[in-house]
């Protein structure tokens, strides 16, 4: 589980019932849910909550620095609680599954001076591509 509520609540983040919701939709282990995704499962837990509150509680969320904004594809963004543990994401080609990996080693060290054009890095983004078990199956 990732510690998405701990944080916020460590933050001293106002946790009303709709950002409460929403924070547990998201909340877990690989989670990557769009933002009609979040939607849905929050209306479960609380039938009156607006598809314009969950969005602007993920874009609070992402401002804070408590979650992640990921696009891997041409799809929609989806919404990563696991936004202080460094990692990377494997996605399905066919599906769109994706998976939080943590491979060792750092892609920030490993690009040799001779590659970096003058460019004082900072982040690196990397995305591995493949079939995950279900679609490779099929």
């Amino acid at each position: 589980m990732s510690d998405l509520l701990d944080r916020l609540r460590g933050r001293g983040w106002r946790l009303t019932s709709q950002r409460r919701v929403v924070a547990e939709v998201l909340d877990g282990e690989h989670v990557h849910l769009t933002a009609d995704e979040v939607h849905a499962r929050a209306v479960v837990k609380l039938p009156e909550i607006s598809r314009a509150t969950v969005y602007n509680t993920l874009g609070e969320l992402v401002s804070l620095g408590e979650v992640l904004e990921v696009s891997t594809d041409h799809r929609a963004k989806r919404y990563d609680p696991n936004a202080h543990r460094p990692h990377h994401h494997l996605v399905c080609s066919r599906c769109g599954a994706i998976r939080d990996v943590h491979p060792t080693g750092d892609p920030l060290t490993d690009l040799p001076d001779t590659e970096r054009f003058g460019f004082a890095v900072s982040d690196v983004e990397v995305t591995y591509r493949g079939l995950c078990p279900e679609c490779a199956a099929a």
